[in-house]
């Protein structure tokens, strides 16, 4: 399920120490991304978990939120409370 955020309020979460992450392969990524995402690509999530802080909002997107959807259902498999599916970038790219 992709969650509804809008632009100020993704804005704010990033500056109290949310993590945005796009998970969209490297070429994707070095192609354009929002500001201040890091890239980790689907499959690196195996390896990359523990990057990542369980305690601050985690915000996921790809292309279409497919991606971004199974990597939060596997972050909630691993006790993840706070993690978002933003969905598509171009739905973000306003931001």
């Amino acid at each position: 399920m992709v969650h509804e955020i809008k632009c100020p309020e993704l804005k704010d979460m990033v500056a109290n120490g949310g993590q945005l992450i796009d998970v969209r392969s490297n070429m994707e990524f070095s192609r354009g991304a929002l500001e201040s995402a890091i890239n980790l690509p689907i499959e690196s999530f195996p390896h990359s978990v523990n990057t990542i802080d369980k305690q601050k909002p985690v915000m996921l997107y790809c292309v279409s939120g497919a991606r971004a959807n199974m990597v939060k259902q596997f972050l909630e498999s691993l006790g993840f409370n706070y993690v978002y599916n933003l969905g598509g970038i171009s739905q973000l790219s306003h931001c």
